[in-house]
């Protein structure tokens, strides 16, 4: 491990040469079954050969020319994720922390244009929106908070999953939106009752308020659905993607709808790398690769069996708090830390995650053959017995 890199991350001990669909090989040519799928991103897995090609032929004629002039390939893509999402514009960036900046901005001018001096957003408790300031502090999790205070204002938390908690705030005239992740992620992959985002749709229309959804992490077929909301037939006003969108390469985008499509104008927001031809090139094939294989479709069916398999393999053992998940976004929780248990499961082949501290979080590639999800779900349930008998 170099000495020169800063003290950003606990890494694992492995070092990682190569890839081919949901398998890793490390530099010693061991291979490992990633079920993190390097954390949402890699959902068609490593080396994936439309994407591959896509970036490869993108590059040897145009990789930038910045958004100082048009850019065919970020028109195209707009274009897709336009049809899919039923939104109105689209703005390219670079990572999802980017791409809820651009919302929050959003959100900030709505405001103003309003006439609101102050403008406030309802967020989540236990919700992660990333790391810049204004998203860290959106973030609710006060371990990320400490040693960065003082925060941005502008924000007012409320329990997740829980509408009545933000009717209260509905006679407060400085809020201008709410922004909320469909299924929370970081926060340990805790899904809502049915019908919470058709609620908040409703309220936001009450109060005119922006509804602004995170789906970073669960956009692009991650939950069984292009994107999360599509689970519950409503159309957010802001809505905002990263992740599986470039399957490794870095892009991000904030999409808008409505009155909210309109209100950043030129000089109001930019970016330099955002949207040029290689991270879009990326995006297309994604999404061409994701239509051909009937990738979420497949993610509907084969999520709820694999969520169904593991609340059977693991019934009944103390331990255990929960089983939860939608498509293949699945976290168990047990009743200890079990940080352990990354180590673990690594030694043994095989890549999960643990986030808050008790729950494994698995977020497998959807190319994972049946072999492989057998595989997955044999290893980790040997594993939580023996960590749980200890």
């Amino acid at each position: 491990m170099s000495e020169h890199l800063m003290k950003t991350y606990a890494r694992l001990p492995v070092t990682f040469e190569k890839g081919s669909g949901a398998l890793l090989q490390d530099t010693e040519g061991k291979m490992y079954l990633d079920a993190v799928s390097g954390i949402a991103v890699c959902s068609l897995g490593h080396a994936h050969p439309a994407v591959a090609e896509a970036i490869c032929a993108q590059s040897q004629t145009l990789i930038h020319t910045s958004n100082l002039y048009n850019v065919a390939k970020q028109q195209e893509l707009a274009d897709k994720l336009i049809e899919l999402s039923g939104m109105d514009r689209a703005f390219f960036c670079n990572s999802g922390a980017e791409a809820n900046e651009t919302a929050l901005k959003i959100a900030k001018k709505y405001g103003h244009q309003k006439g609101i001096e102050k403008p406030a957003v309802i967020v989540m408790e236990n919700s992660f929106h990333g790391r810049t300031m204004a998203t860290l502090s959106a973030t609710g999790n006060p371990k990320v908070h400490e040693g960065f205070t003082p925060l941005v204002e502008g924000f007012i938390r409320v329990p997740y999953d829980n509408v009545d908690a933000i009717k209260e705030h509905s006679d407060n005239q400085n809020i201008v939106a709410i922004l909320v992740e469909p299924v929370q992620g970081e926060g340990g992959v805790h899904v809502p009752k049915a019908g919470y985002l058709k609620e908040l749709k409703a309220v936001c229309e009450q109060n005119n308020w922006l509804l602004m959804l995170d789906e970073i992490q669960t956009g692009i077929g991650r939950t069984g659905a292009w994107f999360a909301f599509q689970h519950e037939g409503i159309t957010p006003d802001v809505l905002t993607l990263a992740k599986a969108l470039g399957n490794g390469v870095p892009i991000g985008c904030c999409m808008a709808k409505g009155e909210a499509a309109e209100v950043l104008v030129p000089g109001n927001h930019g970016t330099t790398f955002g949207g040029n031809p290689l991270a879009c090139a990326a995006g297309l094939a994604v999404i061409e690769a994701m239509r051909i294989h009937n990738h979420v479709e497949h993610v509907a069916k084969k999520g709820l069996a694999l969520l169904e398999n593991f609340r059977d393999r693991l019934k009944g053992l103390n331990g255990v708090v929960d089983i939860r998940g939608k498509g293949y976004m699945i976290g168990i929780q047990l009743d200890r830390p079990c940080g352990d248990l990354v180590g673990k499961a690594l030694e043994k082949g095989l890549l999960i995650n643990v986030t808050r501290g008790d729950t494994i979080r698995l977020l497998p590639t959807f190319v994972m053959s049946t072999e492989q999800t057998e595989q997955l779900v044999s290893q980790l349930t040997q594993l939580i017995t023996e960590f749980l008998s200890e």
